[in-house]
């Protein structure tokens, strides 16, 4: 579901000023709409948790652009195994000598 930036700001509690901020160091990236700017829950749980590192943990703001560029490598991984997860299961299993594990 996409959301406005006003709607965007009472769900995730950021301040404007902050959103900017998120904005500009292309932490947060919405998708581009017809109306304009669509934020999702994702945006929402990313500024979430920016909040959280730089309130919570006293992350500075280099810290947080390396724990997010991290995260989104991690994801990028996660994609990438289940993309191959799924070429492999649809490959038949080779038979006799040659199956994994074969003696």
């Amino acid at each position: 579901m996409s959301m406005s930036r006003e709607q965007f700001l009472a769900t995730s509690g950021a301040q404007v000023h902050r959103l900017e901020f998120y904005l500009e160091q292309r932490w947060l990236i919405p998708e581009a709409t017809d109306t304009g700017t669509g934020f999702t829950d994702r945006e929402v749980a990313r500024a979430r948790l920016i909040e959280d590192l730089e309130n919570d943990f006293g992350v500075n703001d280099e810290g947080i652009d390396v724990i997010l560029h991290l995260i989104d490598q991690l994801h990028g991984m996660r994609r990438a195994f289940a993309h191959l997860k799924a070429d492999l299961s649809d490959r038949p299993l080779p038979s006799g000598s040659q199956a994994l594990g074969a003696d």
